[in-house]
């Protein structure tokens, strides 16, 4: 079946370039990828146009949450996997994901390991990411851990999930804490959150929240934990039952 894979980006060409390499060398699964440009102007829609990628431009910043609702709309795929624009996957990657999804009914979204990422996701990565993502096939092999969130860098679910859950909540625009939000809803639906720990994603993290101001990006995620309280009456930091003070998340196509 076909997975649509969704890329929001953002002035970060260099990076998007090596994202969609990575993804033509390593996926041999039916796709098709899906480009939505925020607004970028950096060469991205000339680049996105000569290697004949389905885009979506938008003329401003919309952020990562809307940017991606535009791709779950245009997409065809019976699997949907946002990703972000700085990430080289490996290997095996989708096949695990899906070969781990379809193992227990009852998962909902599945992301991969990392080497940047608040939460569990993240692991301590030696050597080479490539090689380093080998041993991790080997050694984790079909093994899988329920948490209660995945970062939104690599989340796939199915078709079905979505017309249950619906898209991503755009309160959270520009980005952060919309995929907390999502994952709760999924696990409020009865639904389980997992990571596959026999894949490895590397993830440059944070691309495009390095070039403001942190007093700016700090300002924002204190905005968007209060609009989480707000919906939810609860703090998603404590939801999550892990200490991710610092940087929450590495959405890297928001301004």
């Amino acid at each position: 079946m076909l997975t649509s894979i969704i890329i929001p980006t953002y002035n970060s060409l260099s990076l998007l370039r090596r994202t969609v390499e990575s993804i033509r060398k390593h996926t041999q699964e039916d796709y098709e990828l899906i480009v939505i440009d925020n607004g970028s102007t950096d060469g991205t829609l000339e680049f996105l146009k000569q290697q004949h990628i389905i885009t979506i431009s938008l003329p401003l910043n919309t952020g990562f949450p809307t940017a991606c609702n535009w791709g779950l709309r245009l997409a065809r795929g019976e699997w949907l996997l946002l990703l972000n624009n700085d990430v080289l996957v490996t290997p095996e990657w989708l096949t695990r994901m899906h070969r781990t999804y379809k193992a227990d009914p009852h998962i909902g979204i599945i992301g991969p390991m990392t080497n940047y990422a608040s939460g569990k996701q993240q692991i301590k990565m030696e050597g080479r990411y490539d090689e380093f993502a080998a041993g991790l096939r080997k050694e984790q092999d079909m093994k899988w851990e329920p948490v209660n969130r995945i970062i939104g860098f690599c989340m796939m679910f199915s078709r079905e999930m979505l017309k249950r859950i619906g898209m991503l909540d755009e309160r959270f625009s520009p980005g952060h804490f919309e995929d907390d939000d999502y994952c709760l809803r999924v696990r409020h639906a009865g639904y389980e959150v997992v990571m596959a720990k026999d894949v490895f994603v590397y993830h440059h993290g944070s691309a495009s929240f390095k070039q403001y101001d942190q007093e700016v990006l700090e300002t924002l995620l204190a905005r968007n934990r209060q609009l989480f309280i707000d919906k939810w009456g609860a703090d998603p930091v404590e939801l999550a039952g892990e200490d991710i003070k610092g940087e929450h998340h590495a959405n890297t196509d928001v301004s």
